[in-house]
């Protein structure tokens, strides 16, 4: 599964951006997995800054991502070749008969280009070959990178009463990691097909 994509309209590229390449997503190799740990310690350095927080957790390590049950996905820069330098990625839990988009980062010097959008709609296309009619994630609700992104891409979010025995203890999980310090977060999900 490779996919070329179009990252972004290039017209409508911040001033002073270059414009995009084709973003490659692709299934992430052994060579990817040290470059996830620093895309996703770039990309949290976002979050430190808006929620002042010099405590913020350091990121998982790409071979650890790498051994859970699930998928990696990763876009590259589109460089010439087999594959060229990851700039962002998509880490797919599979747990108790569902698919949960555990990680979606992208590193903030290739951000705002449509590589999230391409990650995410991938993710959802990996989840559905594999049998998967819907796919969940756990985001900020007031981040605009998070849940206001997630919306435009169908997403929506889950109430309480409908969240499965996986999903509730995700939520018991984060709660004890104490992200809810920075705002209320929730549960959104879409269906893979559609």
């Amino acid at each position: 599964m490779t996919s070329s994509i179009r990252a972004a309209d290039d017209a409508g590229r911040p001033a002073g951006r270059p414009a995009s390449r084709p973003v490659r997503v692709r299934p992430a190799r052994a060579s990817d997995l040290p470059h996830l740990t620093r895309i996703e310690g770039a990309a949290d350095a976002l979050f430190v800054e808006l929620f002042r927080d010099s405590g913020w957790a350091p990121p998982t390590p790409g071979e650890e991502r790498a051994r859970t049950a699930g998928f990696l996905l990763v876009a590259d820069d589109g460089a010439p070749g087999a594959g060229g330098a990851p700039v962002g990625f998509a880490h797919v839990l599979e747990e108790a008969g569902e698919a949960h988009l555990e990680q979606l980062a992208v590193h903030p010097d290739h951000g705002r280009r449509g590589v999230g959008s391409a990650l995410t709609r991938a993710a959802l296309a990996e989840a559905a070959r594999r049998g998967y009619a819907v796919l969940s994630l756990c985001t900020y609700a007031d981040v605009p990178w998070n849940a206001p992104f997630y919306r435009r891409l169908g997403f929506a979010e889950v109430p309480d009463a409908r969240l499965t025995p996986f999903l509730r203890g995700l939520r018991d999980h984060e709660r004890a990691l104490g992200l809810e310090e920075h705002g209320r977060r929730v549960v959104m999900a879409r269906r893979t097909a559609g």
